[in-house]
């Protein structure tokens, strides 16, 4: 995928940034090229950068959406590209491993698209930005969480982008996604709505789920978050329903436990959609310094 600007302030420099294959997932790299062409005057390049950049919700529900790149990386130093001469900028752009997602079940979300902007500073104040769409699908963790959400019967209604961090959670990005779902016949009640945060790193996933005030059990202005962890080694052999049906369970009876007149609705004892309450999380062993994945099998609720 390709796409080409032409510089202002008479240079006649021309941009074209193509992508090996603009799908990818986080903690990957992106692979592809910056090609600069100049026109009839030499033109002094003081760098070549790259940027993602996507549309961001403030905190405040007034404010308006802003358009925010959240993470960079240098491609070039300084140089200068002579009359008419061209030079091709290889580069394996990396993807942090927080990188918001942009697709769900393989199709593009409407409300959350992303780009890679590439800025080529032609002058000290004066950068000339050209952005390339990117694609960013899930890990097979969160790819195994949002099927087992799905099985449950819940249905995502949105996604977006926050600015800021959570309290409590290490983070690398000044951002967090945001999955908004209805909740499945077999848990309404206490909840009518979820929402679910992912939160990777190299060795696993951290799944928040957050009941806030708009979610309120009978309308009473409670929030509540529960936090588990996950490691991505030994993800294809886990049973993702009876793990997800388990955090499910836990954090509706922490929300209704906490919130006023929790008598309003009885706790959930049995799982909701297996026959038998799930096993109790087996705290992971040690993770793989470095790796896509750490070793152990279970996931700890805090």
């Amino acid at each position: 995928m390709r796409l080409t600007g032409v510089s202002p302030g008479g240079t006649g420099l021309t941009v074209q940034t193509t992508l090996a294959n603009p799908s990818t997932r986080p903690g990957l790299r992106l692979p592809g090229r910056v090609n600069l062409i100049a026109g009839s005057v030499d033109v002094p390049v003081y760098h070549v950068r790259l940027g993602l950049v996507s549309t961001v919700e403030p905190d405040d529900p007034e404010a308006p959406r802003r358009l925010v790149q959240f993470h960079q990386a240098q491609v070039s130093d300084a140089l200068v590209l002579r009359a008419g001469r061209a030079r091709t900028i290889p580069f394996e752009f990396p993807l942090p491993w927080e990188t918001p997602l942009t697709t769900l079940g393989g199709v593009p979300l409407l409300s959350l698209r992303m780009g890679l902007r590439t800025e080529v500073a032609i002058e000290p104040a004066l950068d000339q930005g050209a952005m390339v769409p990117v694609f960013v699908h899930p890990l097979p963790t969160q790819q195994h969480v949002l099927a087992a959400l799905d099985t449950l019967g819940f249905s995502a209604r949105q996604a977006g982008l926050i600015d800021g961090r959570l309290p409590g959670v290490a983070q690398t990005l000044p951002l967090h996604q945001r999955w908004g779902f209805w909740v499945g016949p077999l848990y309404a009640g206490p909840i009518t709505e979820l929402e679910v945060i992912f939160v990777a790193d190299s060795a696993g996933l951290e799944v928040i789920l957050w009941c806030d005030r708009r979610l309120a059990l009978a309308g009473i202005t409670h929030t509540s978050i529960s936090r588990f962890r996950v490691w991505h080694v030994g993800a294809d052999e886990r049973d993702w329903i009876s793990t997800v049906d388990g955090w499910l369970r836990e954090t509706i009876n922490r929300h209704a436990a906490a919130a006023a007149h929790a008598d309003w609705s009885a706790t959930i004892n049995e799982s909701a959609h297996v026959s038998r309450p799930p096993d109790e999380p087996v705290p992971p062993g040690y993770g793989l310094g470095g790796t896509a994945g750490g070793s152990g099998t279970g996931g700890d609720g805090t």
